[in-house]
């Protein structure tokens, strides 16, 4: 329940937060804060105010992006999978990565980085035979 009512309020909060207009609320909130700065005397008190609300807002801000950033990045995965599985000649074995120990990362992406050299030098051979036969 807890989780549920979370991810609708962090959703609905992320878009709005996304919204042109919510832009220009923040943006007159600011320019109201420093027309108002000569009627309080450039006063800490006002200084604070604004220095209280953005950190407050900035706080939370991170904990919906990073909620937002969790999901979209598990809906690609997911959709990443599903690419994998259904591809004939893939490679079953890529399904999930995202669960290996960044040593195993490493050692996959410079497997994938050789292949990828050896596969370009073919190419770059062929397109040499082809040039040398014209």
């Amino acid at each position: 329940m807890m989780n549920r009512l979370f991810g609708r309020l962090a959703h609905a909060t992320v878009i709005q937060t996304g919204r042109p207009h919510t832009f220009a609320l923040a943006v007159a909130v600011i320019v109201v804060w420093c027309v108002s700065g000569p009627i309080f005397g450039w006063s800490d008190t006002w200084q604070l105010v604004i220095n209280t609300g953005t950190t407050i807002v900035t706080f939370l801000m991170v904990f919906l992006i990073q909620y937002s950033q969790n999901r979209d990045t598990q809906s690609i995965h997911i959709k990443l999978d599903e690419l994998i599985r259904a591809t004939k000649d893939a490679d079953d074995n890529l399904i999930d990565l995202e669960e290996l120990t960044a040593e195993d990362l490493e050692a996959l992406k410079l497997k994938f980085e050789k292949a990828a050299k050896a596969r370009c030098m073919s190419v770059e051979q062929l397109l040499s035979q082809k040039s040398d036969k014209a």
